[in-house]
């Protein structure tokens, strides 16, 4: 059965300013799993209690800090925060850690910043080998919501994690920025699923809940779940309405995967 994460930075925004709280209202709703972004302005004990309170699953959190990772400058930062975030995630029982490339460097050769990027990942391995957790470096679109990212192509962010090789390495894939940029991705995975450790999904235009706008999210996701994929499905959208009939609608427009 298709394991949906609520995002609880988006999702019960509206109903509850506590983190922790949300995470009840998740599980009210039945979620058996959510993420959110950042684990330092959390409090983790009390995360860490209502976790254990609902049984609900934590699918993954950012790993900090946030670093332009094309830049061997941020590497020994980030390197050191990937430790920290790395053990945040054993404590509360997640599984991945998203990361992003940061912005383009636009007086620096592209190949220059590839090649910083692959090994700041390779490196990341080493960090995280033999703890369960795996890294998901997160290519984003630049027509709407991140202007002069540098990781913009599901191609590339696959043709890096070719080059770093590492079980512990892969992508946090978003249909939403994906198809934004116009890319078909049944045609961009293809045979390279192996490579995502992590899903997220939106609705285009508006970034909000799935059977709210004019993507078609139901054949990309039915082909990845036969290709392989088991992980979690994170709702990352930004609900038009309450969260509670935000997700009505999205469980319509998901209902072929959601039966048993």
């Amino acid at each position: 059965m298709t394991k949906l994460s609520a995002c609880i930075e988006m999702l019960f925004k509206a109903e509850s300013s506590d983190p922790a709280q949300r995470i009840h209202l998740a599980q009210a709703e039945g979620f058996e799993a959510v993420e959110f972004w950042l684990w330092s302005n959390k409090d983790l004990d009390a995360i860490e209690r209502a976790l254990d309170q609902t049984g609900v699953k934590l699918a993954g959190i950012v790993a900090e800090p946030f670093a332009k990772l094309t830049n061997p400058k941020t590497h020994d930062d980030f390197l050191r925060g990937l430790e920290e975030s790395r053990d945040v995630a054993l404590r509360l029982g997640a599984p991945v850690l998203i990361c992003q490339s940061g912005n383009n460097r636009l007086l620096v050769d592209r190949q220059r910043q590839r090649d910083a990027l692959t090994l700041v990942l390779q490196r990341s391995a080493d960090v995280l080998a033999g703890s369960g957790v795996r890294l998901g470096l997160e290519p984003l679109n630049d027509r709407v919501d991140h202007p002069l990212y540098f990781l913009t192509s599901t191609s590339e962010a696959l043709d890096i994690m070719d080059a770093v090789d590492r079980p512990e390495i892969g992508i946090t894939y978003d249909l939403y920025h994906s198809m934004v940029m116009g890319e078909d991705p049944v045609t961009v995975i293809g045979n390279r699923g192996r490579h995502i450790v992590h899903l997220h999904i939106a609705d285009h235009p508006g970034r909000h809940q799935p059977g709210s706008g004019q993507l078609d999210l139901l054949t990309p996701l039915t082909a990845l779940i036969a290709g392989g994929y088991i992980g979690y499905i994170g709702l990352e959208f930004r609900p038009t309405a309450d969260t509670k009939t935000a997700l009505v609608e999205t469980r319509a427009a998901l209902a072929p995967l959601m039966a048993p």
